[in-house]
């Protein structure tokens, strides 16, 4: 950020990978199968169906924009895990399996993601979540104690449109109140949220959590570029020149 440039008024900010990750899923869809429906499955077989699962919903999640288009793509989300793990598990009663998958499926917080939120609030900085997600993001902000901490949601599905696409910038900054040479954007996906910032005339900050940071799961693997001014936790943005 060069020195001379206004304090941002505003702070846009990623879900997944950036506020919230995945409880790691794979140990429960074991213990559920077998607990709910008999079925018993090794690790070795939840993983890839698992991840063919959340690959699944990530490029359509875009889609479930209300509660009935919500409801078919996690039904759709089952039968890509019934079709991955196969066997008895295609037999089962789809409703049924999409509410394993939905309980095998949790978020949380990262531990760092509320101080930041408290402490760029108490500095008078906007803040608007800005996601690829459907519409239960508001939901999923609200359980993991997030909601109350900003002042807006974006989610794709809302939108019709989907980062990197400027538009979804665009939206973000008018829920925002403030023009782009005043916001940041943080975010853990270089394509989506650096470039995507960038389009917008967002400066972008991109961060690179460790493995497993707070025990939960990320979306992205990072390989972050020289060019974009990365961090490696939340609590970093405290200390970014004029945000002190």
């Amino acid at each position: 950020m060069a020195a001379d440039r206004c304090p941002p008024r505003a702070v846009l900010l990623d879900a997944l990978g950036t506020l919230v990750g995945i409880e790691p899923p794979w140990q429960r869809l074991v213990d559920l199968l077998e607990q709910r429906h008999g079925i018993r499955i090794t690790l070795e077989q939840a993983v890839p169906a698992l991840v063919a699962e959340m690959d699944h919903y990530r490029r359509n999640c875009q889609r479930a924009h209300d509660a009935a288009s919500l409801a078919t793509l996690r039904d759709e989300c089952s039968g890509v895990l019934a079709d991955a793990l196969g066997g008895r598990v295609i037999e089962l009663e789809r409703s049924s399996l999409t509410r394993t998958l939905l309980d095998v499926l949790g978020f949380a917080a990262y531990p760092d993601a509320a101080g930041a939120l408290r402490g760029l609030r108490e500095r008078g900085v906007r803040l608007v979540v800005l996601s690829n997600w459907d519409i239960s993001l508001h939901d999923v902000l609200g359980a993991c104690g997030l909601a109350e901490l900003v002042d807006g949601v974006i989610c794709s599905a809302e939108q019709g449109v989907a980062k990197p696409a400027p538009e979804i910038f665009r939206a973000a900054l008018r829920l925002a109140g403030v023009p782009a040479e005043l916001a940041l954007h943080v975010g853990d996906s270089y394509a989506e949220d650096v470039l995507g910032a960038r389009s917008a005339g967002i400066e972008p900050i991109l961060i690179v959590r460790a493995p497993g940071d707070g025990g939960l799961l990320s979306s992205h693997e990072q390989h972050p570029p020289g060019d974009v001014r990365t961090i490696e936790s939340l609590g970093e943005l405290a200390g970014l020149p004029n945000l002190r």
